[in-house]
């Protein structure tokens, strides 16, 4: 006999289920304002760290600094970031988002209460409790995520 676990509809598979649902509404989200998830990741990054170093953005996205060094051309190019020199270091560049950078990214954290609004649509505000408790007990154990 087959437990709940496992197959198609174990519930790992269940979880993977919301996860993409939850995935797809931010993937819709960054489609509508033409970005893609690193770019997206950068600028919200950005709009909460003003004047970050490039090496900074390497780091918390764990990539490249030439892999960011492309991706900030990009973004400056549709005027959502800017590099400004440090007075009296003009080695040092920081990065900072634009107001129309801002802007274009207001709306993600509605948007993706929302989209876990509906996700949970389902169920009532016992169930939603006794979810989390079960949630929090999972990962109780676990490490925190990093970027």
């Amino acid at each position: 006999m087959a437990t709940p676990d496992i197959g198609p509809t174990g519930s790992l598979d269940l979880m993977r289920w919301i996860v993409w649902a939850l995935r797809k509404g931010g993937e819709d989200w960054m489609r509508e304002r033409e970005l893609s998830h690193e770019q997206a990741f950068t600028l919200g990054y950005l709009v909460q760290n003003p004047g970050a170093m490039q090496r900074d953005i390497a780091e918390v996205s764990r990539t490249s600094a030439a892999s960011v060094s492309s991706l900030l051309k990009g973004l400056e190019r549709r005027g959502l970031v800017e590099r400004r020199t440090q007075p009296g270091d003009d080695r040092s560049k920081r990065v900072y988002a634009t107001p129309e950078a801002t802007e274009h990214i207001a709306g993600f954290d509605t948007t993706m209460r929302a989209v876990a609004e509906d996700v949970l649509a389902p169920l009532d505000k016992q169930e939603r409790a006794t979810l989390h408790t079960l949630l929090t007990k999972i990962t109780e154990h676990l490490p925190p995520p990093s970027h």
